[in-house]
């Protein structure tokens, strides 16, 4: 049982104890309607952001809803507002972040921010399809996108800035996945001890049991 509790620690550790970075982990082609991670933030009620629009609908040459959004999006450049800002403060520990990324564009780009506000990691619209031509109805670039966040960064991520050069750098439905408090940590290992217990009984009791014959 003090193996498989040593085990679980080590595993539940891992995402500290990775090398610090921010790195694309996967881009989904996306979907009508939308299916991907549930959102923390749709922007169907009040979200931490500041900077750029939160509106619905569409406006040809400004900006244009994402494929598979329904109700109301976020977003920047020069006739919304560019930059934006997604205030993460209150959140605590973050292990990674989905979203999704409309009309990808090349000049699109999104900036990873520590509690100073200097720049953990940077990202453009090319990094995530190319060519990144903006197109509003093809799934490869109305993508749901997934940074992980590992080592120091799970805990210096404060924010993230969203600034586009020319309209627009449209998104919705931001899954933001923190890491459990200690206290989480400590339920998970009780639990995996609890198992490990159990099945050592049941092992012991299946060989007590004796077997008569008449």
């Amino acid at each position: 049982m003090k193996s498989l509790i040593f085990a679980s620690a080590a595993a539940l550790a891992l995402p500290a104890a990775a090398n610090a970075a921010v790195t694309l982990g996967s881009v989904t082609p996306g979907t009508a309607p939308y299916s991907g991670p549930a959102p923390t933030f749709d922007f169907e009620s009040a979200a931490p952001v500041s900077g750029g629009l939160v509106t619905t609908g569409s406006v040809d040459g400004v900006r244009a809803q994402p494929f598979g959004s329904t109700g109301n999006y976020w977003t920047v450049g020069p006739s919304d507002g560019s930059p934006g800002i997604m205030d993460l403060s209150s959140i605590g520990d973050i292990f990674n972040i989905s979203f999704l990324w409309g009309s990808v564009d090349e000049y699109n780009f999104i900036d990873f921010l520590d509690g100073n506000g200097d720049v953990i990691a940077t990202f453009s619209g090319s990094d995530i399809f190319n060519p990144a031509n903006g197109s509003q109805t093809d799934p490869n670039l109305n993508p749901v996108v997934r940074f992980d966040i590992s080592g120091e960064h799970v805990s210096s991520l404060t924010s993230l800035r969203l600034r586009s050069t020319s309209n627009a750098f449209e998104t919705d439905n931001f899954a933001i996945n923190a890491v459990p408090e200690p206290a989480t940590w400590a339920l998970m290992l009780l639990g995996f001890g609890a198992i490990g217990f159990g099945m050592r009984r049941r092992r012991s009791s299946d060989k007590g049991v004796r077997v008569r014959f008449a």
